[in-house]
């Protein structure tokens, strides 16, 4: 990843924020950004110690150690608040063959990857990075003070690919270590994995609620790190349960229900409540009791854009065929075997307080899901115009409506051409955006008008896309700078916060009200997570050549925002077509 310069970052963060600013906003933030660039500012100090690091032998981008502090770093919990889901496409399959199919899937994906066979993806002919890869197996993200760690393979303590013959299914609240790899390194065929999951649903071990250890994964991660080392230092036989769990391939969550609809089905997939999730593992498929089925995904190590060529690896090829590619074949039904927890009464009483806590949480989320059927990329592309910036544009009017007035939205933008590539966070609100959003409210101004103000807008975000899809973006560049500041303050001399970290821009311009992220595939049907702000609408959104789906999210005390925002958004589509169509 190119390190920007100090002097480009902070002119794009002043471009960036001005929109949202008023003039006596941006006049506060401009005199921030000049002492920050002063010849003896912080901002030289600290993008100083950013260069020698980006220099440093072994350190493959500027970025390697943002990304820990980002999400290892967040103190809150991950369930809802940072894993992400899938809902996958229906197949009409029962739900013992839809979860041995997609275990067999896995397992071949996971050889493939293993013996180097899986080629790079490419975007526009240019391979993307696909270090990701290495933590779809046996990934487990470890609570931790002040940071937390992640147990994964190809580490120093656990060199090459995960060894691991193992997955944990979960049903009703309790955990199986199901072994679905043979000693030899061969999978068990998809008959003998259906009867292993067969088994741990007629098995007649039972965890009583206040014993559902999986709970204590919802918790804050200082709390659920402290509850961890009572778990392991009480009773050390917890130990080797909890290691199952770490160096388990993937969970299974197989419920007993049937959601009654899709976004109940999606609400499930976030926010899943009755012990039968292990938020911390990287990968959780879940199958309902109907067939219905989804993934759950700790976001620590894994974007999108790598789960998304995971699914599709997986639901694009029959079951039998994954097990025969995988080189299965029959050694006789594996046998679950229970993995329980040795719980006294103070730990029970903090699974009870975490699945009542992240119960009323739960309810505390306001869901909704959005569907066209009759709009998708092919119709925006015949309309002369990016797909995204259509969708993006949408949003801006739909909120503004629903709203009042805009506010700092967030698109994720894959950055993967590079080495370790990640994301890079672009904001949606260019200039050309609110002058887009009055002209079609403006009674005065005609089509012609409304249509050059959203051109100008499209050609505005398409070109923003490009810079941040190039790096070339300020907003994680200065959030490592002010990391820095917190690390090596004293020892760089840099002993306060920069002023810049506390002006109307820099905090404007964070403050989301829309945060988007896209996941187009042909595979799933939604995309979803949480919100991350009191007043924000999580948009998670597959825009598909003949389909446009979104889960929007948002705290319970703003759902009307979010309910007339989806109603807005449904007219905005609608208006914007016939506009362009005209």
């Amino acid at each position: 990843m190119p390190l920007p310069t100090l002097e480009a970052s902070c002119e794009r963060f002043l471009a960036w924020c001005a929109p949202l600013l008023t003039p006596e906003e941006r006049a506060a933030t401009e005199a921030e950004v000049t002492a920050f660039l002063r010849p003896d500012g912080p901002g030289r100090t600290l993008h100083t110690a950013l260069e020698e690091y980006d220099a440093t032998e072994g350190v493959h981008s500027w970025l390697d150690t943002f990304w820990p502090y980002r999400y290892l770093g967040r103190r809150d919990r991950i369930a809802l608040n940072a894993n992400f889901f899938f809902l996958f496409q229906d197949t009409g399959e029962g739900q013992l063959d839809r979860a041995a199919g997609l275990v067999a899937g896995a397992l071949h994906h996971k050889r493939r990857l293993d013996e180097g066979l899986i080629a790079p993806v490419e975007q526009r002919g240019v391979p993307q990075s696909m270090v990701q890869n290495r933590y779809l197996f046996s990934t487990t993200r470890i609570p931790g003070v002040p940071l937390d760690t992640v147990r994964a393979p190809y580490s120093e303590q656990e060199p090459g690919p995960s060894a691991a013959r193992h997955i944990v299914v979960l049903f009703r609240g309790t955990m199986f270590r199901l072994d679905v790899i043979g000693p030899d390194g061969v999978p068990h065929g998809l008959d003998e994995i259906e009867a292993g999951l067969r088994a741990v649903t007629k098995s007649d071990v039972h965890t009583a609620e206040e014993d559902r250890a999986g709970h204590l994964t919802t918790m804050a991660r200082a709390e659920w790190a402290a509850t961890r080392a009572s778990l392991v230092e009480d009773h050390p036989g917890n130990a080797r349960t909890l290691d199952d769990i770490e160096t388990a391939l993937f969970c299974v969550c197989l419920e007993d229900f049937a959601p009654e609809d899709t976004q109940a089905a999606c609400d499930e997939l976030l926010h899943g409540d009755r012990g039968n999730r292990w938020f911390d593992k990287a990968v959780s498929f879940v199958v309902f009791a109907d067939g219905r089925a989804g993934i759950n995904v700790e976001h620590c190590e894994l974007d999108g854009t790598t789960v998304l060529s995971f699914t599709d690896a997986l639901l694009g090829t029959p079951p039998g065929e994954h097990s025969r590619g995988s080189g299965a074949r029959p050694q006789g039904e594996p046998v679950p075997q229970p993995l329980t927890f040795e719980l006294d009464a103070s730990l029970r009483t903090r699974v009870r307080s975490a699945a009542e806590s992240f119960a009323a949480y739960g309810n505390d989320t306001a869901t909704r899901t959005v569907s066209f059927g009759d709009f998708g990329s092919t119709a925006a592309k015949a309309l002369g115009v990016s797909p995204d910036a259509f969708v993006q544009a949408v949003y801006q009017l739909a909120h503004q409506r629903a709203k009042g007035h805009l506010g700092a939205t967030y698109e994720s933008i894959a950055t993967r051409q590079y080495r370790y590539g990640r994301t890079e966070a672009m904001r949606v609100v260019t200039p050309e955006m609110p002058a887009f959003v009055a002209a079609m409210d403006d009674p005065g101004a005609g089509c012609d008008t409304r249509r050059a103000a959203f051109r100008a807008a499209a050609a505005a975000h398409v070109a923003r896309a490009r810079e941040c899809q190039a790096g070339e973006a300020p907003e994680q560049h200065l959030w490592e700078l002010e990391l820095i500041q917190r690390r090596r303050g004293e020892e760089l001399g840099v002993t306060e916060q920069p002023a810049l970290y506390r002006s109307p821009g820099w905090l404007t311009m964070r403050d989301d009200y829309l945060s988007t992220s896209s996941a187009p595939s042909e595979n799933i049907q939604y995309f979803g997570f949480g919100s991350t702000s009191s007043k924000c609408i999580g948009v998670a959104y597959v825009l598909l050549p003949d389909r446009f789906n979104l889960y929007l999210s948002t705290p319970r005390a703003v759902a009307d925002q979010m309910h007339a925002f989806a109603e807005h958004l449904r007219e905005a589509v609608a208006e914007l077509r016939d506009l362009l169509t005209d």
